[in-house]
Parts: structure tokens; sequence; C-alpha cells
């Protein structure tokens, strides 16, 4: 499937994020220890903020991330308070440049590790309760876009949590009409360029890998030696596919069946379920 990394907190060097770690996402995208593949190689994408603009701005490509020069050489010049990042094994859809996450619709950016099981026996009726206004901005022919634009429907920007629990039961209803007993496959991530949600939940209850970064502050007093955290405040966090090294303390397993916010002032941690459709 993928793998992908959420940063929100003091503004840093998109290369601190994505090729410095030990086990950085580019590190991932050759050698994934959590994921269903070892590689990561059917595109990829970056999603950022500037003070000057609410839509972020996005980069993608078909290439794998492990030696694209463009991405190297932008991320030694782009810094930001809030980066998504996504690297991309297809699970069946064509590879191409509008397939790629993350995904975005206006201030919004959004980005999917799993799947649809079925996805092509109900692609139709998925597609046909996407609000007209939003239907023609479909670009792609993944199911991850899909569930972005059906959460936009079922009011994502009023309500993120209730708008994916919405599209979560309606995904899981439609699957099992269609004879599919675990439809759906999801950790995501979504942001609205001040605050980021991310989920994990499957049908079947074995979602994949999802992680978020211990407090800075605890993580002073672990390791006052290490100089990235004395120039980052306190709210900094990273949520990841799966650990960017093996810092003791560092990583912590999302819950299944869970959703977190973070957010200015204290974070969040739910508990989430589909809404039944």
């Amino acid at each position: 499937m993928c793998r992908w990394l959420a940063y929100w907190g003091t503004p840093v060097l998109l290369d601190t994020i994505l090729y410095k770690p030990a086990h950085s996402l580019i590190d991932q995208s050759l050698h994934s220890k959590l994921g269903v593949e070892t590689t990561n190689g059917d595109g990829f994408g970056v999603g950022w903020y500037s003070a000057h603009n609410d839509t972020p701005a996005l980069l993608r490509d078909v290439g794998p991330a492990w030696n694209n020069r463009n991405l190297r050489e932008l991320a030694d010049h782009v810094r930001s308070p809030l980066f998504f990042a996504h690297i991309r094994a297809s699970t069946g859809t064509a590879v191409q440049q509008s397939n790629c996450h993350p995904f975005r619709h206006g201030r919004w950016m959004f980005m999917h590790n799993g799947a649809i099981a079925g996805f092509p026996l109900m692609r139709r009726e998925l597609t046909l309760l996407v609000d007209p206004g939003l239907y023609s901005d479909i670009e792609g022919t993944t199911d991850s876009e899909v569930m972005f634009y059906l959460a936009l429907t079922f009011g994502l920007e009023r309500d993120p949590p209730a708008a994916v629990a919405t599209m979560a039961g309606v995904v899981e209803r439609i699957g099992r009409e269609h004879g599919v007993e675990f439809p759906l496959q999801m950790t995501l991530a979504l942001t609205d360029g001040e605050r980021v949600w991310a989920f994990r939940y499957s049908t079947a209850q074995a979602s994949r890998s999802l992680f978020y970064s211990s407090r800075v502050d605890a993580l002073r007093r672990l390791h006052p030696d290490l100089g990235f955290l004395q120039h980052v405040s306190g709210e900094t966090r990273l949520i990841v596919s799966e650990p960017l090294g093996d810092l003791p303390g560092a990583w912590n397993e999302v819950p299944e069946n869970s959703y977190g916010v973070v957010q200015p002032g204290n974070d969040e941690l739910h508990r989430f379920a589909p809404v039944a459709a």
C-alpha cells in the first residue's frame, strides 16, 4: 500500500523531516518495515502551506521518491509549519500524477494508506453519491480520492470526524451489498492548514500501522543532547505510518478505531466508529 507523514509545528525545512531521519520517508520508499510492501515506488507527493496563501502547494510525480532530483532540490529550500508527504504503492489503479497523494480541495489536503476492497464493483455507486458541485473536481481514478470527495460531500468543512465517519459507513454499507466482507482499510490524514486530523480504522479491525510522536517536553527530558528538540515548540508533532527512527520514547501507536487532532493548545485522541448509513 503506501507510507505517509504529517508534520505540524515550528516551521522547518522539508529536508529535516523527509530526508534526515534514520528511517525517513525516503528510506521507507525502498525499505519499509511495517508496510504491506517493502517498496513504495509508484509515485509520491508533498503538500505544504506558506504564510501568504491559504491554499496548499503540491508537488506530485509518478516516479519513485528516492531518486527524484526536483524533490531533493526543493527539500533544501521550502520551509513550512505544516507538511504532508506520501509515497505510493498502487493497489491497482494507474500510476499517474492525478492518482498521487496528497489530494487538495481549496484549503484542504487529504492522504490515505489502505484501500476500499472491491472498489471496481462499487465505484459507480460511490462516485454518484459525490455532490454534483464537487464531482467535476475529481481528477484521478483512485478509491482514496473518492473517499476524500465523499467526506467533502458529507460536511468535511464543518465537522471532519463526522464527515469521515459517514463516508466510512457508506463505503461499508455499499461494500456489503456487493458481498465484500471487509470493505474498508484506512489510515488517513486531512488538514485545513490549521489543524491535522488522523484516523486509524478498518472493517476487519486489523488496521495498517500509524504512530504519533511524544510531547517535545518529555523527549527533551529523555534526550537533552538532541539538538533538533531544542529548536522546535512544545506543540510540534509528527504523525507517521511507521517510526522515523528508534529513539526511545519517541513514538506511540495510534489505537485501533481512533482518531487524533493536532492543534494549537491540547491535542486530542478519540474513539472512531463509522456512522451506519
